[in-house]
């Protein structure tokens, strides 16, 4: 097309185009790709995108201040209306700045009174946690493991005659044991034995009945498997004797809400799943309302792993899982799922379970039963990865495998480093 006809509109002169560039890799190179001067790079990634924050209980007399200090470096903040009247006591606030915006924002705060510094050094954690990538050691009873590298799948091994989708399929010890030895070499990463169903409205199994499904097959597979074992209980009875019998990882729906569990995980060494649920299974759907759902997961996950850390447990044995399903509504396991990202803040590797749950059932229509849900426990996956989830947990360890080395591929693209190799990393000020 001619120039004259590009001005009158409609043309492609110049062909103009948003570039679907998320992280600051993929900013760096975006920008390198211009031929831009190299030092010019590291300055300009630094301002190539948003991050909003997200914090809550900011002080009445810190939110002004905070605002101010923000709007002095470029960026900008959100808090609640009564902040300009004092009828609030405190507020949550939303923080709108770039990465270079938020390195000049944080000696300012440090400056000031009410808390900043604190709030300057929290923000700076969440914000390095977010943008972490790159393999990580998970220390575990017996084994390690990692994490990061690429996402990775836990699959599921229930010794049940109840549990919501294999419940008896497995209650037999050399089924477990084989089912086990199928998954890894479908490509596991870790395998999860449980011994009760924790589906809504499930009734508390004993620890003896609870123990007496698991043990036979922890004692066939320790030492048996290329892989580490967890254990999904609640029990610390059950956890204690599962680590003596070769389990690596405690996987607690309760969210290490028991300080005897805590103290059984301290004490064994073991890793530990924190999962977020109100309740019990028995009755964790009865009241599903939240104010700020994951405003209010977030913040009991933090109070969970935070206590963890205070009763002993090391961060490097800790991981978080936001509870599909779980005392959530369909739609609130949607939202969860797709912000489970999120999480990273809290500065632990992320795990979700969206495997044949009934929130998958609810988003296709028509109610497919569990075996029917595949395709959409596969899609589940592949969002949970693409928003840096760590581990996958999943009946369908092959399908899952396969469906995730796509979005590994994607990944190993996005990250490749860019030339200018302090373009995120670095903390110099925007010029």
């Amino acid at each position: 097309m001619s120039p004259r006809a590009a001005e009158k509109g409609g043309g492609h002169r110049y062909d103009a185009r948003v570039l679907e560039a998320e992280t600051l890799i993929e900013i760096a190179r975006e920008i390198e790709r211009t031929a831009s001067d190299p030092e010019g790079v590291g300055i300009m990634t630094r301002k190539g995108r948003i991050f909003p924050l997200r914090l809550d209980r900011v002080p009445l007399k810190a939110a002004p201040l905070l605002k101010q200090e923000l709007l002095s470096v470029g960026g900008d903040a959100a808090h609640a209306r009564g902040v300009a009247d004092h009828s609030v006591e405190s507020t949550p606030t939303v923080l709108l700045a770039t990465w270079g915006q938020y390195q000049r924002l944080f000696p300012k705060l440090r400056r000031q009174p009410f808390h900043l510094g604190e709030l300057a050094d929290e923000v700076d954690r969440a914000l390095r946690a977010y943008v972490a990538s790159g393999a990580r050691t998970v220390r575990g009873a017996h084994r390690d493991f990692l994490v990061g590298d690429r996402p990775r799948v836990v699959g599921i091994v229930n010794v049940t005659p109840d549990s919501f989708s294999d419940g008896g399929q497995f209650l037999d010890a050399k089924a477990a044991v084989a089912e086990a030895e199928r998954q890894v070499a479908e490509g596991a990463t870790l395998v999860d034995i449980g011994g009760e169903s924790t589906r809504p409205r499930a009734l508390r199994t004993s620890p003896e009945a609870e123990w007496a499904r698991i043990a036979p097959v922890l004692a066939q597979l320790h030492g048996r498997l290329a892989v580490p074992i967890s254990v999904d209980t609640r029990h610390a009875e059950v956890a204690a004797k599962a680590v003596d019998a070769g389990a690596d990882i405690v996987n607690d729906i309760e969210g290490l809400r028991s300080p005897a569990m805590r103290r059984v995980v301290a004490r064994s060494g073991a890793a530990a799943v924190v999962m977020h649920m109100r309740g019990r299974p028995a009755t964790m759907q009865d009241d599903l309302v939240y104010a700020d759902l994951r405003a209010e997961v977030f913040h009991a996950l933090a109070q969970a792993v935070d206590a963890a850390r205070a009763d002993g447990i090391p961060a490097d044995r800790l991981l978080v899982d936001p509870g599909l399903g779980f005392g959530k509504s369909p739609e609130q396991s949607l939202e969860l799922l797709v912000h489970a990202g999120e999480l990273r803040c809290l500065g632990y590797p992320v795990l979700v379970g969206a495997s044949r749950k009934s929130f998958l059932a609810w988003a296709l229509g028509g109610n497919p039963g569990p075996l029917d849900r595949l395709e959409a426990g596969l899609a589940g996956a592949v969002l949970a990865a693409e928003r840096g989830v760590a581990l996958v947990r999943t009946h369908d360890v092959g399908p899952t495998v396969r469906a995730l080395r796509l979005v590994d591929w994607v990944r190993r693209l996005a990250v490749r480093p860019p030339t200018t190799r302090d373009a995120i990393v670095s903390t110099s000020p925007d010029t």
